[in-house]
């Protein structure tokens, strides 16, 4: 069976999809779509898609495709989801999965409406590092896991809708915080969040965006059987870093620790007065020293998330991470935010009818 893919979007996240399905086994990029004639037709070119399309709707309403991935701003996942359903097509959401708890409910029910999949794209739980310290964890390798840390920082998005907050519902919580939080999840196997506290603030990139560009989430997980005692969980993202990017993973248990560094380990020490070293998704122009990536896709686990979503269709079973782990995941969000604009701990379950996560924090 090969499963026919559309690509909603022709931006840097739509090529590491691309480069991503065409890696997967039983994958075929049929079509793409974005509204920028120019970009979405140098986009089919360079990786010899079929059929270019300027609405994705267009392309959803074909039939040139089995499924979609969204690749495109925050604001559009939704509504693309939606007509992904009506259509009868299976979708695969980057993260965030929508801008409120109530679209992702819209979405959770018309994807189930329709009998089709929709799995929430977090690449960071099929990164190979992160796996594996994972399995170590799993394995009993450390004892009892009570802390797990993730942090994603760097000096800034790569898209300028990230900075409006209409567009994106926040700021680099919104962004990165997604992988962080979801991380920390997987690794207490989905546990319940019983409480979260933050502290955000917009310390360098005020003049462009109303969200925040440095954010400390703290999650306290409920005690499981894998888990007696529970645990924390912190997530730590930034866009106001500079001298390149971090991406790292710690966790800590009663015998032992791990930490898996995707931003070092393995990485080329290049220095470029030209600003071309680190030649990845963040701090592509940043000068001087530089830890220079390969093989970027894969270590961050794109080619296997997506073939995790190709076999879910062609077998017709749940992905690992469904359209209620995206709403779990925002609703923290959406938590960390009330803490952060009361100054105290927000306890879970936690509802809201806020449209943008962000006016939690700032009305």
């Amino acid at each position: 069976m090969t499963v026919r893919f559309g690509i909603v979007g022709s931006g840097f996240v739509a090529s590491l999809h691309a480069e991503a399905l065409q890696q997967v086994p039983g994958a075929e990029i049929a079509a793409a779509a974005s509204p920028d004639p120019e970009h979405v037709w140098d986009f089919h070119q360079k990786y010899d898609i079929p059929h270019a399309f300027g609405d994705y709707k267009d392309m959803i309403a074909s039939d040139l495709i089995d499924a979609v991935t969204l690749a495109c701003p925050n604001d559009l996942h939704c509504e693309a989801t939606l007509v992904a359903a009506a259509n009868k097509k299976h979708v695969f959401v980057d993260k965030p999965l929508a801008l409120s708890l109530d679209e992702c409910d819209q979405m959770i029910q018309a994807c189930k409406d329709a009998g089709v999949l929709l799995m929430y794209g977090e690449n960071l739980c099929f990164a190979p590092k992160y796996v594996r310290a994972k399995q170590l964890a799993d394995e009993g390798a450390f004892g009892d896991v009570y802390y797990v840390r993730q942090v994603e920082c760097h000096y800034g998005p790569h898209s300028d809708w990230f900075w409006d907050v209409k567009r994106s519902g926040g700021g680099v919580l919104m962004d990165m915080g997604c992988h962080s939080i979801a991380y920390c999840r997987w690794v207490f196997g989905n546990a319940p969040v019983e409480s979260v506290s933050a502290e955000l603030g917009t310390f360098v990139h005020g003049e462009k965006t109303k969200g925040d560009d440095h954010a400390i989430v703290t999650m306290r997980f409920a005690a499981t059987e894998n888990h007696p005692n529970g645990g924390i969980g912190v997530a730590e993202n930034s866009w106001a870093r500079t001298g390149g990017f971090d991406n790292r993973a710690e966790i800590y248990g009663s015998k032992g620790l791990t930490v898996a560094d995707m931003s070092r380990d393995d990485a080329l020490k290049t220095y470029s007065a030209e600003g071309y070293g680190y030649a990845g998704e963040k701090a592509q122009h940043t000068k001087g020293w530089t830890l220079t990536t390969h093989s970027e896709g894969w270590s961050y686990g794109f080619p296997q998330e997506m073939a995790h979503f190709t076999e879910c269709i062609e077998q017709e079973k749940q992905p690992m991470l469904t359209g209620e782990d995206g709403r779990a995941i925002l609703e923290i969000i959406s938590a960390a935010y009330a803490s952060a604009r009361t100054g105290k701990r927000v306890k879970l379950p936690f509802e809201t009818n806020a449209k943008l996560p962000v006016t939690l924090w700032r009305r």
